[in-house]
């Protein structure tokens, strides 16, 4: 996908860059799979606010993807769109099966309107088509990868990104992970094969602030320059330190650094951690 940039007529369009859009096939959504979405600012069913920093922003049209494609097994279904979905980085495409169904999936790197794709358990290892992770061949490049059997795709979503088959031992396949971790998920998950779409993602500019608040974005602001009846880092004369053995949040806990995801579960599943550490097994 190629990137867009503009001509600097303002400071805010200078470094400014977007999408060209020029893999999409149509500007409108199928509107029996479309639903509105309930704008949350970051709070939670009590109100309470959860996430900071979010809030306002376009409305938008979310469209429901389908991760898991169970629901047309062995059914062949052709691509009828390559579409933009403001819920996601990555394209979503419009596959009408042979039966009639329509259904959103992830598109993937490279596909195009008319190509057939399909969900099997064994099936032709072609870009686009899914099926478990024991007949998908060492090294090639997967996306939308299951968990747990049956489950749905739930990681590996996001644009550009991929995963790969390591090998299969015994009731599980060995996985490296977009961030190189190499972990066992059951062999009979499912994944599609290739690579997602909107590979460039990552080198878009924003430019201006005004953008990011159309995004749903609100500012930030340091610690470091608020009092210190407002945060921990808050207070001094001048750019000082923040005076603190270790950084905290506005209540006082740990940040930057603090590892706090319990990793109990699923340790017994990593086999190499995406630092590079080998785990004992």
């Amino acid at each position: 996908m190629a990137i867009k940039k503009y001509k600097p007529t303002t400071p805010g369009r200078r470094l400014m860059s977007g999408y060209s859009f020029e893999e999409l096939t149509t500007s409108k959504p199928q509107k029996s799979l479309t639903k509105g979405a309930k704008k949350r600012a970051g709070r939670n069913n009590r109100g309470v606010i959860t996430c900071r920093h979010r809030g306002g922003g376009s409305g938008k049209v979310l469209r429901m993807v389908d991760f898991g494609h169970l629901d047309n097994l062995n059914i062949p279904g052709h691509v009828a769109s390559v579409e933009y979905d403001p819920g996601r980085s990555a394209y979503i495409m419009l596959v009408i099966y042979k039966n009639g169904d329509k259904r959103y999936h992830l598109a993937p790197e490279g596909i195009t309107v008319g190509d057939e794709i399909v969900t099997a358990t064994k099936t032709k290892v072609k870009r686009g088509n899914r099926m478990q992770l024991q007949h998908i061949p060492v090294g090639y490049e997967m996306y939308n990868l299951e968990l747990n059997p049956g489950r749905g795709g739930s990681v590996v979503r996001s644009a550009g990104s991929s995963a790969r088959v390591v090998g299969v031992d015994g009731d599980y396949a060995q996985i490296q992970m977009p961030s190189k971790e190499v972990r066992m998920i059951p062999k009979t998950c499912y994944a599609s094969v290739g690579r997602l779409s909107n590979v460039d993602h990552s080198l878009i500019r924003i430019g201006k602030a005004g953008r990011s608040r159309k995004m749903g974005r609100r500012p930030e602001v340091r610690g470091k320059v608020m009092n210190p009846c407002d945060h921990p880092h808050g207070g001094g004369e001048g750019r000082n330190s923040i005076g603190l053995k270790y950084p905290k949040t506005p209540w006082g806990l740990h940040a930057l650094g603090k590892k706090t995801r319990r990793r109990k579960d699923t340790n017994r599943l990593i086999i190499r951690t995406r630092k590079g550490k080998m785990l004992v097994k």
